[in-house]
């Protein structure tokens, strides 16, 4: 076969051309810092780079889940920390009443301090977080309960305001592919209950089924029976045992939040190792060694200055260059 001037022109500017580009994508390389700038550089690493980026996307929103369920928690555990308190102290002073030193005058201030005391936990249970009530279950845009003043007696008394059946609902966060977790504490919760025994008390003409505890019904009779002169004993007999049962069901359910938040924190934990080791199989899918690279450029450089002067050794002028 004869080789002509014309063959070894085109077959070592072909091979110039491979070389040069060779280059070219590797200084792309260095500049970008990836393997690859578009889908045809390399198909499978793009398809595998976008599956990574889209679990990524969905691990750091479930981080944002987690970290405003566990600020949602502490701030449930707080209002219920300070719910309990106000109980506490509501019971303080009911077992003050039986102190046969006090007089009439002493009784009427532990009622009025209670009284104070009923207001202010039916606001407690009116906590908002992030322009939500923390106790209002699914209807979470309107205050759970409403704290009524009788301009009567000036008693303060408390209600469920709203749809029960609503309120009392659980609000669910998806904190990884698949899993969802209750986290919400409401109000019917807190204010209707059973006890552990099944036993709650009943009171008179409620219309409470058996089992079922009151706070609300329960507050209002306490009030009654601190106004009534033969209401004391009911104060430190009846009443105290049902306060007791619902200073039982707040620490009940601030232990139940306890354990959600424990969860939450593993749960970030775990989102957090997670978003690296994605992180990290990104990178090397992506990535460039630089080193390696820098190597690879010198050698293609190498190759391609090599490539010119063999050409221009082998490449032996023609009649046409004279012309």
């Amino acid at each position: 076969m004869r080789i002509t001037h014309g063959v070894m022109v085109s077959g070592f500017l072909g091979d110039m051309n491979t070389n040069l580009n060779s280059l070219n994508k590797i200084q792309k390389q260095l500049n970008t810092g990836k393997v690859f700038s578009k889908p045809s550089d390399d198909p499978f690493k793009v398809a595998r780079s976008m599956q990574m980026y889209s679990e990524i996307n969905a691990n750091k929103q479930y981080n944002t889940n987690i970290k405003d369920t566990i600020n949602w928690m502490d701030t449930t555990d707080t209002a219920l920390s300070n719910g309990t308190k106000c109980l506490q102290r509501i019971r303080e002073l009911m077992v003050s009443t039986g102190n046969a030193a006090y007089g009439s005058s002493e009784l009427t201030a532990i009622k009025e301090e209670i009284n104070e005391r009923v207001a202010e936990f039916g606001q407690i249970l009116n906590t908002s977080f992030d322009g939500k009530y923390i106790f209002g279950g699914k209807d979470g845009a309107s205050k759970p309960v409403e704290v009524n003043l009788d301009g009567v007696t000036g008693e303060n008394s408390i209600s469920i305001s709203g749809n029960e059946d609503i309120i009392n609902k659980s609000i669910k966060v998806e904190i990884s592919s698949g899993v969802t977790v209750d986290y919400n504490v409401n109000a019917v919760e807190v204010l209707k209950f059973k006890d552990k025994d099944g036993n709650g008390n009943v009171v008179d003409g409620a219309g409470v089924p058996t089992g079922e505890m009151d706070v609300m019904k329960f507050l209002d009779d306490l009030l009654n029976n601190l106004s009534d002169v033969n209401g004391k004993s009911k104060v430190v007999g009846e009443n105290l045992d049902q306060i007791d049962k619902v200073i039982n069901n707040m620490l009940s359910i601030s232990a139940k939040v306890g354990t959600v938040q424990n969860r939450m924190e593993s749960a970030k934990e775990l989102n957090t190792a997670q978003n690296e080791n994605l992180t990290e199989i990104l990178s090397g899918n992506e990535d460039i060694d630089f080193m390696e690279k820098s190597m690879e450029m010198a050698v293609a450089r190498t190759i391609y200055v090599a490539s010119l002067q063999t050409s221009s050794k082998v490449l032996q002028p023609s009649i046409l260059d004279f012309l």
